[in-house]
């Protein structure tokens, strides 16, 4: 017979919490808009997706209201993914597609960090 003795910290360690999930925003790209998959997160981690389904290529940039700090997702494709790893703190965030004209044409959005 086989017994399994666990002992201090390998007790600890399989009774810890599991770390929470980063909160997820899906964005997506089309001429010329973005739509947001959720316009309320969490606080902290997030992956901010970005999924061109328009004909040019789009990127994203993001702030948070009254904050200095600017994020960007790459230029993507058209058919193109790509991501954006960050940690939000609470506040209103803007988003919006720094090529060209598109911010002026409608490439703009925004959500709420609870």
């Amino acid at each position: 017979m086989t017994r399994l003795i666990l002992v201090g910290a390998a007790v600890a360690g399989l009774l810890a919490p599991a770390a929470a999930a980063p909160a997820r925003l899906g964005v997506t790209a089309k001429e010329f808009r973005f739509s947001l998959s959720r316009t309320v997160l969490k606080r902290g981690p997030a992956v901010i997706e970005l999924d061109n389904f328009g004909q040019d290529v789009h990127d994203l940039r993001l702030r948070r209201v009254g904050g200095t700090r600017t994020y960007g997702v790459r230029e993507t494709k058209p058919g193109g993914r790509a991501e954006l790893d960050v940690k939000l703190q609470p506040g209103v965030y803007r988003l919006w597609c720094s090529i060209a004209d598109h911010r002026a044409r409608g490439m703009y959005a925004s959500f709420r960090v609870r």
